[in-house]
């Protein structure tokens, strides 16, 4: 017991020790929550506690590896299960699926089948919404399952002209799930939390199943969640949440961060251990991070320390623009390598938006430094994977129709789109299935001849496919790339895209050689649909890879580096846009900054740029409120003019952000970058100070449109502009490039004109 017990500190071990009852155990960054977690297990086990009792639940599959990793040489041949939230969820509804009104073998959709049913319910209700995306409805229908609403309840609500949308939409949907036998990911939750509320028999039996439930990550926890976890913890009220709320980054997903911040008013008999001591970082990396979440009022208040070294300043670093960023950035990544200081892996690099590592991919190409990107969802994203792995979902679940839409001409068979309409409206009168409508084929009479025997032959493919369903994984998908003729189409053809779409697929067949060698015995095809279905974005990471790392601060969480670069701390960016009205919007921000500053361990640094190019438009940026509120004494601060090509009197950052360089008289700020440094300076760093940035970054706009307006970067696609000659107009189209770019515009009175941009008197016109 003293070999479990004596690497922990004091709080560590006060946390493992708890047996009985609630408890809360608030972990800071880096401060060994899963050695907590997984030392707790042990020592309930050691206590005579039941590996069956015992539930461990986290978000991501590599934190339950994580979890199971170091359990073992703790409790060698231990049988805990640690699992994830959707996966936990997915296994209770196969065990109990008719008593909410599907198979066993249902299909579980991803976001991209998701989206795929909601278009066709759309097309089929013909609702006319210009003005509403299906992202949106889909955002919403989200929402709703997330906090436990169902299509009828919602239906049954008044609303905005969404809602009201959406209350004609997400019932259909959900019939269309049903009839199809499938569920999206958000189903998962909602329909295992509606289980435990209207069968008393099964939560009371679950509740007893599993009497100690270890939750990592609780800060993350939405509504459907938390139903879960306190309808299983009411005869056995021994749950144990270990989270963050300044850690708490996905309100945007549904979390629900009055989870975490109400625990002790669910569990009043609660015991609360914080966990404050940090081993992973510098004190002046957490020292900078300490100062930041400060600022945000709904939190719970820890005090962060380490005993380990100083370390080197912080870099806050001003680029003249987003390419110079890159390149300043793989430069000092370069010398590292270079020096044999550092190896690749060494280095992360971290943005609010996948959008923003276009140029640090550029960047690292051109220094040939190797680089993995997080995007672990992505391989199973491929067309051509998702093809194939349609294939089997439809020999797994026969009543999937999103799948028989993907594959029922995939390659092409002669089956066109007009015969897959007669086939769906056959399938809807009948009520059946698309492939047992498909069966039908000879008896649909507005199907011509040559389409029902094609339709014939596809059904035997089916058929032919599920013979080997029951045998090893990499058998069936073998069959459907050779049934299909998949295959050989793919290396017959002389495209290098097709080669690389085979390579893919031959990648398929490994993951599947690798799953029937961990899972040996009988058929376990669903099994690997379903751990397909549920990868999470960090799955891919491979931290012994010799790569630099690039990833958005959301996917970083949970990891740590060495060197950790934050590029674009800019308003608009870091925090978003999207925050900027929002109080509780904008702290998810500042807590998004504060988990990516302590992911880094050695060595940090946040940067923005002057001028960055971003989704098609270049323009001025002004430095993210939040580097206001981090402690300069702290911080080494460089402006850097390596690359940039601005004339100094057009990109100058102001004076409060160059303390270290001594500014030559003929390159003063104007007028407008004395009025941002002044707000900043005056401001308190309060949420107002948004909105005096926003205002600050509107001024120096004006003043740059003044200075530039000739400058053909400046103008953008829909930019309002005026002519001495036409008056007003809006530019509706732009080309070319440089001094050659060119613009249409329409005028008011004028009509439609084309310019050359450097050689016309246009300007941007002025905000009022």
């Amino acid at each position: 017991m003293n070999a479990l017990l004596d690497p922990l500190t004091p709080a560590q071990r006060e946390a493992v020790q708890h047996v009985d009852g609630p408890l809360l155990i608030l972990a800071g960054p880096g401060s060994g929550k899963t050695r907590v977690v997984t030392h707790r297990i042990a020592y309930l086990l050691e206590q005579g506690v039941a590996a069956g009792q015992i539930l461990a639940l986290t978000f991501t599959n590599k934190a339950a590896e994580e979890m199971a990793i170091r359990l073992q040489p703790l409790v060698p041949g231990t049988s805990v299960w640690m699992s994830t939230f959707h996966r936990f969820a997915a296994k209770l509804l196969r065990a109990h699926a008719p008593l909410v009104g599907l198979s066993e073998n249902f299909t579980i959709y991803d976001t991209q089948d998701s989206r795929h049913v909601l278009r066709r319910v759309l097309d089929e209700l013909d609702l006319d919404t210009p003005h509403v995306t299906p992202e949106r409805i889909v955002s919403a229908i989200s929402r709703a399952k997330n906090n436990l609403v169902t299509a009828e309840e919602y239906a049954r609500r008044p609303g905005d002209p969404l809602s009201r949308i959406v209350a004609k939409v997400y019932p259909a949907y959900q019939r269309r799930l049903l009839a199809s036998a499938a569920v999206d990911f958000d189903d998962l939750l909602l329909h295992v939390a509606q289980l435990l509320r209207n069968c008393p028999e099964v939560r009371q039996t679950l509740d007893e199943r599993y009497q100690y439930i270890l939750v990592d990550e609780y800060q993350d926890t939405n509504r459907a969640q938390y139903v879960i976890l306190r309808a299983m913890s009411i005869d056995y009220p021994n749950l144990a949440a270990t989270g963050d709320p300044d850690q708490s980054i996905y309100g945007w997903r549904g979390a629900d961060l009055n989870n975490i911040l109400e625990f002790e008013h669910d569990f009043p008999d609660v015991r609360i251990v914080r966990l404050e001591r940090n081993y992973r970082s510098t004190q002046r990396i957490l020292r900078i991070a300490d100062a930041l979440i400060a600022h945000n009022t709904r939190r719970k208040q820890k005090d962060l320390y380490t005993e380990n070294d100083e370390g080197a300043p912080v870099r806050l670093v001003a680029y003249g623009s987003h390419k110079e960023e890159a390149q300043g950035i793989v430069a000092r990544i370069a010398k590292e390598v270079d020096a044999k200081r550092r190896r690749p892996r060494d280095f992360a690099i971290f943005y609010r938006v996948n959008a923003l590592s276009r140029a640090i991919e550029d960047a690292l190409h051109e220094q040939g430094i190797p680089y993995q990107m997080i995007h672990g969802q992505e391989f199973y994203q491929r067309k051509e994977i998702k093809d194939v792995l349609a294939y089997a979902e439809l020999v797994n679940n026969p009543r999937d129709d999103a799948a028989f839409f993907r594959v029922i001409n995939t390659p092409t068979r002669g089956i066109g789109k007009k015969s897959v309409e007669r086939l769906t409206e056959h399938a809807t009168r009948r009520g059946l299935p698309l492939l047992e409508a498909a069966r039908e084929a000879g008896l649909v009479e507005s199907l011509s001849s040559r389409a029902a025997v094609n339709v014939a032959k596809f059904v035997a493919m089916i058929d032919r496919i599920g013979e080997v369903s029951h045998g090893a994984v990499e058998e069936v998908l073998g069959t459907v790339l050779s049934a299909s003729g998949m295959r050989e189409i793919l290396a017959n053809s002389e495209s290098e895209e097709d080669q690389n779409r085979l390579a893919n697929i031959e990648e398929l067949l490994t993951a599947a050689r690798e799953f029937d060698t961990q899972n040996p015995g009988d058929s376990h095809l669903e099994a690997f649909l379903e751990q397909v279905c549920l990868v999470n974005e960090t799955d891919d990471w491979e931290a012994e890879t010799d790569k630099v790392t690039l990833m958005t601060v959301h996917a970083a969480k949970g990891l740590e580096f060495p060197v950790v670069f934050i590029i674009a701390t800019e308003e608009g960016l870091m925090p978003h846009e999207r925050s900027k009205n929002d109080l509780s919007d904008l702290e998810e921000e500042r807590r998004l900054l504060f988990v990516g500053i302590t992911r880094a361990a050695e060595q940090l640094q946040l940067s923005y740029a002057v001028y960055r190019e971003f989704r098609g438009q270049r323009r001025r940026t002004v430095p993210s409120s939040f580097l206001m509120e981090l402690p300069r004494h702290e911080m080494e601060l460089v402006e850097s003019r390596a690359s940039s090509s601005f004339p100094a009197a057009d990109w100058e950052v102001p004076d409060y952000e160059r303390p270290h360089y001594e500014q030559p008289d003929d390159e003063q700020p104007d007028d407008a970058e004395k009025v941002v440094g002044s707000l900043i300076q005056k401001t308190t760093p309060e949420p107002l100070m948004t909105a005096a940035l926003t205002t600050a970054a509107e001024m120096v706009g004006d003043a740059v449109d003044d200075r530039a307006a000739a400058a053909t970067d400046r103008f953008v696609q829909g930019m309002a502009v005026t002519h001495p000659e036409h008056g007003l107009g809006k530019i509706v189209a732009l080309s070319g490039d440089g001094p050659r770019r060119k613009a249409t515009v329409a005028f008011v009175t004028a009509g439609e004109k084309k310019f050359v941009l450097s050689k016309s008197p246009l300007r941007p016109a002025r905000r009022r």
